[in-house]
């Protein structure tokens, strides 16, 4: 089955945050209309304005004349607006100006104006006439038409104008009522097509700042999880940091921590019990060997004291490999010949009494200088030469050799290795042959020395037959 892959936050944040960000566009979009629907208000520019000024202030006086009282909100307008001017006319003919009133508009409006009920009368760009407003208005005079502008001339602008104009008209019914059921589907159009930019530009954004912003704010969390990839059975003590992390993670982070500190606190104790054991075994196993010594001499006295040596041995590398959770930290310059020769002389007799030949072949220069733990290499080395001597055959010639490069080499003349099991045989416990002597410790133990000077240990393949094991340390220089 495949495995499904996880989601992206950063793309589930973008997603989001368009979704949310277009609702609550819309939302504002439709409460806007309510509110506009419900309060239905009349907006007055400036023009506009001066009408709704002048509405309450034209009267007539006791000949029937046409006047224009200064009343306060009038007074307040030419103080805002100094270049006002105005046209009342009513139907009788009679008319009132007042202001300088562009000589466009001093002429016969004509039947145009008298038809209209409103209008904004405007000229070319290019023309510095101003534009006026016209309306038909209801005063205590009757309904009159005022043609007004607040300036005389476009020069009297601040140096820049913007006008906005927007008609919207709504089809109506025989009754004179609105018909949204047209209405609505122009309506819709309108503000799709006001919105779908908005949505565009705003989704453009997201799409931009979100993973930038989410990269930044999860920085502290990379920095964590790199840190966690680099936790081994070596560093298990370690804790993760906590400060840059996003508080909503931070627990998971402590959690974790926890879970670490659990796992080596029970790893030490259980370290300490296979040190302790391998230990207290070392001093019963010390009073059966001299107890079997003084044996007579018999096939099953000698048995005895072959399986009391491995037994010996067997709690001395489940100790060397506890001390390898320790390592030490004093390190020397130690001489790989020196060291090979005198391995290769301890381990002689036990060879010559197995049945085999034991040569050591030095390197061409007398040193070979390594920087490491001195015991922990000869162990390395001692357990090589122990499984050669344990699964060389009982016969033939088992070589030590040194080279330049900083290898020590085990060669014997035995079975040796299946090329399928060269790995499996670095493992704990594993042996070829359920059988067969040792614990399956020896070369797991090699390895793990080496790979803590920086060097390895592999098989290599012979020229003859039997087990080529090198193992290879980084060299000092000359």
């Amino acid at each position: 089955m495949r495995q499904r892959r996880t989601r992206s936050l950063q793309w589930v944040l973008v997603r989001r945050l368009i979704l949310l960000q277009a609702a609550m566009l819309a939302i504002f979009i439709a409460l806007c209309a309510a509110a506009l629907w419900i309060s239905n208000p009349h907006w007055l520019v400036d023009n506009e304005a001066a009408v709704a000024a002048l509405k309450n202030a034209v009267e007539r006086n006791d000949e029937g004349g046409l006047v224009v009282r200064e009343t306060a909100e009038l007074r307040q307008f030419r103080e805002r607006f100094p270049h006002l001017w105005y046209i009342i006319r009513d139907g009788k003919g009679q008319s009132l100006r007042a202001g300088a009133v562009p000589d466009v508009y001093t002429k016969t409006p004509g039947d145009l104006l008298d038809g209209v009920d409103r209008a904004t009368l405007e000229f070319a760009k290019d023309d510095s006439r101003p534009e006026a407003y016209v309306e038909n208005v209801a005063t205590k005079a009757g309904l009159v038409q005022v043609i007004t502008s607040t300036r005389s001339s476009r020069g009297e602008t601040d140096g820049l104008e913007i006008n906005i104009s927007a008609t919207i008209d709504v089809a109506h019914n025989p009754d004179g009522s609105r018909n949204w059921e047209r209405a609505l589907p122009a309506l819709a159009l309108i503000i799709a097509m006001l919105l779908l930019p908005i949505i565009v530009v705003m989704g453009i954004t997201t799409l931009v700042t979100t993973p930038a912003v989410v990269r930044r704010s999860f920085a502290g969390l990379v920095d964590t999880a790199e840190q966690a990839a680099r936790i081994d059975i070596n560093t298990r003590g370690l804790q993760l940091p906590v400060q840059r992390v996003p508080q909503e993670i931070a627990p998971l982070v402590r959690a974790f921590n926890q879970t670490l500190a659990r796992l080596a606190h029970g790893y030490d104790q259980h370290n300490r019990f296979l040190t302790d054991a391998a230990h207290e075994l070392r001093t019963p196993i010390a009073i059966l060997r001299t107890r079997a010594e003084l044996l007579t001499k018999e096939p099953q006295s000698e048995r005895l004291l072959q399986d009391i040596e491995r037994l010996s041995h067997l709690a001395q590398q489940l100790l060397d490999h506890q001390m390898l959770e320790r390592p030490a930290d004093e390190r020397q310059v130690v001489d790989l010949v020196e060291l090979g020769r005198r391995v290769a002389a301890d381990f002689a007799p036990l060879a010559i009494e197995a049945g085999y030949d034991l040569a050591f072949e030095p390197a061409p220069q007398e040193k070979v200088h390594v920087l490491g733990n001195s015991s922990q290499i000869e162990r390395a080395l001692a357990n090589l030469l122990r499984n050669a001597i344990d699964h060389g055959g009982g016969a033939g010639t088992i070589t030590v050799a040194v080279d330049k490069n900083g290898g020590m080499e085990v060669r014997d003349e035995g079975p040796g290795i299946p090329p399928a099991e060269r790995e499996n045989v670095f493992q704990p416990f594993y042996r070829l042959q359920p059988q067969s002597r040792g614990a399956g410790l020896g070369l797991n133990l090699a390895r793990r020395i080496a790979e803590l000077h920086g060097g390895s240990v592999r098989i290599l393949s012979g020229a003859s037959a039997g087990a080529w094991v090198r193992m290879e340390l980084p060299t000092l220089p000359s």
